[in-house]
């Protein structure tokens, strides 16, 4: 069966992405659960004696923060919540290295921004160093830099940063532990289903997503799904699971059935990217979208060609050269992202003319296309080439 090979493939994994959400952490009273991040340590320091390798995303800063502060609901003020974070992160980090320290196991803290991931440079620079802790045997501990990340504050969520450290490293595993047994659906008779395995993340799939942030996350249970496929298709197994059940991360790498597992053989069909496209896909933030018609949609789609100004049929937002801008289609559908080579005015200026009129416009030695090839990632996963191989 499809779904024990795939279960069974989790045992291999070498290096794997745990995240912890805010409220397997936090108690209902919004003081720490130390128990809880005491097993849970357990079962990552027993993973690291398997000779694998673990980088830990967790959420909690907030809360620590917030409890610290005698606070017992989450603030709505953006100063408020910065000031927890700040207060909270170290705390945080102390019962990590307390309970890391006892399993002689060492750790290294990563606080990461949207902006990190996104600068090529500092892209880089995080991947080096979370790449030199593991090689060092340590474990990192991965956060959003809350005091500095204003959206990631207001909009974001550990979720997207989970995927986005998976994808960083080349994880074989990523695990989002949440506080619900697993993905479910409802029945026909409205009854739920528990999911065990996820061939795809699809429209219809999301549509059953249920629960949403509390007063210490950000994120639900749609986000979870939203971030495995994403990892899933960059060949990452990825499993959702109850991370308040004991002995959940032993039962995980044994292959054991027990949360949701998405596969990557079906999320990740034909989207073998290299890092710089997988930079370019899934690391920025668009600063716009271009509407292209559908003689433009064929030649991405079809035959490979960079975007020409001749197909534009519409330009939203403002941008300038070197930003990313999302490709739709007259339908309104995602079709690819690409590096522009010019700027929102610049493309309303030359939309929908040819080549040769647009060198009679601004003169020789400029591009010719809008967005070269080299810097176009088609968002349909059938368009990127043969599926990748799953990792270790």
């Amino acid at each position: 069966m499809p779904h024990q090979i795939a279960r069974t493939k989790l045992t291999s994994a070498r290096r794997v992405v745990v995240k912890i959400g805010s409220r397997v952490l936090v108690q209902r009273n919004g003081r720490p659960d130390t128990r809880r991040m005491a097993e849970l340590v357990d079962g990552i320091a027993a993973m690291r004696r398997e000779g694998r390798e673990i980088v830990v995303v967790s959420s909690g800063a907030i809360a620590c923060g917030l409890q610290a502060l005698g606070m017992t609901r989450k603030p709505q003020d953006l100063p408020t919540l910065q000031m927890a974070a700040a207060v909270g992160q170290s705390r945080l980090m102390a019962a990590y290295d307390r309970l890391f320290t006892k399993k002689k196991c060492r750790i290294g803290q990563v606080l990461l921004t949207h902006d990190d991931l996104e600068h090529r440079r500092r892209h880089l620079n995080a991947r080096h160093t979370i790449l030199k802790l593991l090689e060092h045997g340590v474990i990192p501990i991965v956060n959003e830099n809350d005091v500095v990340s204003v959206d990631e504050i207001k909009f974001g969520d550990n979720d997207t940063l989970a995927s986005r450290t998976a994808m960083l490293v080349e994880a074989g595993l990523l695990v989002l532990l949440t506080t619900v047994n697993a993905f479910h659906t409802l029945d026909a008779k409205g009854r739920k289903r528990k999911v065990d395995f996820l061939p795809a993340v699809t429209a219809d799939t999301l549509s059953h997503a249920r629960g949403k942030g509390s007063d210490f996350s950000t994120g639900g249970m749609a986000s979870k799904l939203t971030s495995a496929a994403e990892a899933a298709r960059m060949g990452t197994a990825v499993v959702i699971a109850n991370g308040r059940q004991n002995g959940i991360l032993r039962k995980i790498v044994a292959g054991a059935h027990v949360g949701t597992l998405i596969a990557t053989a079906e999320a990740a069909a034909g989207a073998v990217l290299n890092r710089r496209r997988r930079w370019v896909a899934f690391f920025h933030h668009a600063k716009g979208h271009l509407t292209v018609d559908d003689g433009a949609r064929d030649a991405l789609l079809r035959r490979g060609k960079s975007l020409l100004p001749v197909g534009i049929r519409g330009v939203e937002g403002e941008f300038t050269p070197g930003d990313l801008v999302d490709i739709h289609d007259l339908k309104g559908d995602l079709l690819a992202r690409g590096l522009t080579e010019y700027s929102s005015v610049e493309i309303r200026l030359l939309k929908g003319l040819q080549t040769r009129e647009i060198r009679a416009k601004l003169g020789t030695g400029t591009p010719d296309e809008l967005i070269h090839r080299d810097n176009l990632v088609m968002m349909d996963s059938s368009e990127n080439g043969p599926p990748p191989e799953p990792r270790s």
